[in-house]
């Protein structure tokens, strides 16, 4: 049960780090493929959610390989969504 509880809080932190760099207007953003940039940026969301939910239905089923996954991309996600809203990049 706790894979679960941690996998879906780093979808909540995903989420936040997505919907920033959406909203933060960087010129990155235009060279983005359409595909991504239709609705405004909510099919990227769409992707997102099938990504945590991939990683929760794995974490249920007891694999805590996926959990450890699931973390790594939440540290490679927030570090890039912070180098892209802070106009590092």
């Amino acid at each position: 049960m706790l894979p679960l509880v941690v996998v879906f809080c780093l979808g909540v932190v995903n989420f936040a780090a997505h919907k920033a760099v959406l909203e933060s207007g960087h010129p990155i953003l235009v060279q983005v493929p359409w595909l991504f940039r239709s609705l405004g940026g909510r099919l990227s969301l769409i992707v997102e959610f099938v990504m945590l939910l991939g990683a929760m239905i794995m974490a249920a089923a007891g694999s805590m390989g996926w959990t450890w996954v699931y973390a790594l991309y939440t540290l490679l996600n927030g570090f890039s969504a912070w180098l892209i809203a802070s106009g590092r990049v």
